[in-house]
């Protein structure tokens, strides 16, 4: 899971990959960075790279959710809505781990809201949460290229439109 700002609108990004798949998703995007390179962050790739990256992650079928709402009220406040409607669609689907990418001491923001939705639906799963270091998930990086290419619009948004599962709107009447 990831988070992105566009003006006003808040975005935060899962990925949603089956057991099965995680080891071949996880050498794959390993085997996209250059040599010394400890992470794919999007932003800070240059336009050319980004599009590669795009077309070879489209291409190995990845399903990113994307869940959104205004900031207006706070960016805190958007992400722990988000946070909060995630845990209830991961219960939904019976989803088993849910990794973060780390905030250091605003963690605990999203800690709170986890348990507070596990509380109300107690003994329905066995959800495992956890904050980290985007070097040691190389799944995260689904989530960071997914959402940047849906927050900056256009010809980015369609090409990575395939592996765009959902989006949830949470400030949609």
């Amino acid at each position: 899971m990831d988070e992105s700002r566009r003006n006003d609108t808040y975005y935060l990004a899962v990925a949603i990959v089956p057991p099965k798949d995680l080891k071949r998703l996880r050498s794959a995007l390993r085997a996209l960075l250059f040599p010394g390179q400890r992470e794919l962050h999007f932003y800070n790739e240059k336009q050319g790279r980004r599009k590669l990256l795009l077309s070879k992650l489209v291409e190995s079928g990845p399903r990113v959710d994307i869940y959104r709402t205004s900031c207006r009220q706070g960016e805190e406040r958007a992400r722990q809505e988000c946070v909060a409607r995630l845990t209830d669609d991961l219960l939904d689907l019976q989803g088993h781990r849910l990794v973060f990418d780390s905030r250091a001491s605003r963690d605990t923001f999203d800690v709170h809201t986890i348990r507070s939705v596990l509380n109300k639906r107690a003994g329905e799963s066995l959800l495992v949460y956890e904050h980290v270091d985007s070097v040691d998930e190389p799944l995260l990086w689904l989530a960071d290229i997914a959402v940047w290419c849906h927050g900056a619009g256009g010809d980015w948004a369609r090409r990575a439109a395939p592996m765009i599962g959902s989006v949830i709107r949470l400030d949609w009447p």
